[in-house]
């Protein structure tokens, strides 16, 4: 079935986003007793729009950054060298306690020790992110979109970035240009804030043609009630996953396709990888199949990423849900938290279990 896109745009895929660094130890020791870190710039969203990037799709960022700050001239750097155009207003600082990007502080964990995550928001300049800061009707309307993506994480993060978002849904939806919606909740994000953001999430979802989110991110953002079917491992999950799919399908009835991703964590370095996708009334499963990870972070997003590659190059939806998969193993095999495929080969070498030298 999959989806049909129309064929005028200058974009296959816009994502607004709050640009920030991690930093990471290296050789996977803890942050507290390193002394070396591996900067890099992140978002979760850009982490999607990079393996449309890579493999060589026109993709923009809307985002803003601090004014004459050199972690926003890194993160410019960076954006250009993953070829993602972007487009942003800049803020002045203001004084020391002013704007800023946020910092993301994270060990990639080890074996028998798991990741951990510190991050640190505080005059995150994204906050402010807002309509007014670009042009939606050139955007959308003149230049044409195939696919905007939004994420939970910007939606939740400030009250202006929640009106931002819908705006963006409602003006994508005017142009036709398709949604894609990873909930992604935060328990942080959302606290005390509970009916705003359900009121937010349930009118994004509803417009939205492409719908991801795990257990936790149905039931908490749009109060789907969860699976009822349970299990030790994922194999046994899936039917309580379907199950819960098929609920809030029923509630979001326009939106196409219905997403999750399956994890089992064996140890850091060895994870059990599936998918879930419900495409019209066709279920594409893939079973968790193991995988190698050096940095887990960035592997739901390689899968989204992949996913709507697939959906933007037009191929059936089984091969698809492949690519993601694929795509979402990939970036776990890289210290950067999103997947730089050199080419389609090399996702497609993956998920066919071939890891044979390539000369």
């Amino acid at each position: 079935m999959g989806i049909q896109l129309k064929n005028s745009f200058h974009w296959s895929l816009v994502v607004p986003t709050s640009m920030g660094v991690r930093l990471t130890p290296l050789y996977g020791q803890p942050v507290y007793s390193s002394n070396s870190f591996l900067m890099q710039a992140t978002s979760a969203e850009t982490n999607v729009a990079s393996v449309s990037s890579y493999l060589g799709l026109p993709v923009k960022v809307l985002t803003k950054f601090v004014k004459d700050s050199p972690v926003a001239d890194f993160i410019k750097r960076d954006l250009l060298s993953r070829h993602l155009h972007y487009e942003g207003k800049e803020v002045e600082q203001g004084d020391p306690w002013g704007f800023r990007h946020q910092f993301n502080i994270a060990d990639s964990g080890y074996g028998s020790r798991g990741p951990r995550v510190y991050n640190d928001r505080a005059g995150e300049v994204g906050k402010t992110l807002s309509t007014d800061d670009f042009d939606l009707e050139r955007i959308f309307g003149k230049e044409g979109v195939q696919i905007v993506h939004i994420s939970g994480l910007i939606g939740a993060l400030s009250p202006q970035t929640g009106k931002f978002c819908l705006e963006l849904a409602r003006t994508a939806k005017k142009f036709g240009t398709r949604i894609s919606f990873d909930l992604n909740y935060r328990a942080s994000f959302w606290k005390g804030r509970e009916k705003e953001l359900r009121d937010i999430f349930t009118e994004v979802a509803s417009v939205s043609d492409i719908l991801i989110g795990n257990e936790e991110d149905f039931q908490l953002c749009l109060g789907i009630k969860g699976p009822e079917a349970g299990g030790e491992n994922l194999t046994d999950k899936i039917a309580g996953f379907k199950e819960m799919i098929h609920k809030v399908k029923q509630s979001f009835p326009d939106t196409e396709i219905f997403g999750t991703t399956l994890r089992q964590v064996i140890n850091v370095n060895k994870h059990l990888w599936g998918a879930i996708l419900l495409d019209g009334e066709d279920w594409h499963v893939i079973e968790p199949r193991e995988i190698s990870v050096l940095d887990r972070i960035g592997g739901g997003d390689g899968f989204v990423g992949g996913l709507l590659y697939g959906v933007l190059k037009g191929w059936e939806m089984e091969k698809a849900v492949q690519f993601g998969w694929a795509s979402g193993a990939l970036a776990t095999t890289l210290l950067t938290d999103y997947g730089q495929p050199a080419d389609e080969e090399m996702v497609w070498s993956i998920w066919k279990g071939n890891a044979r030298v390539k000369r």
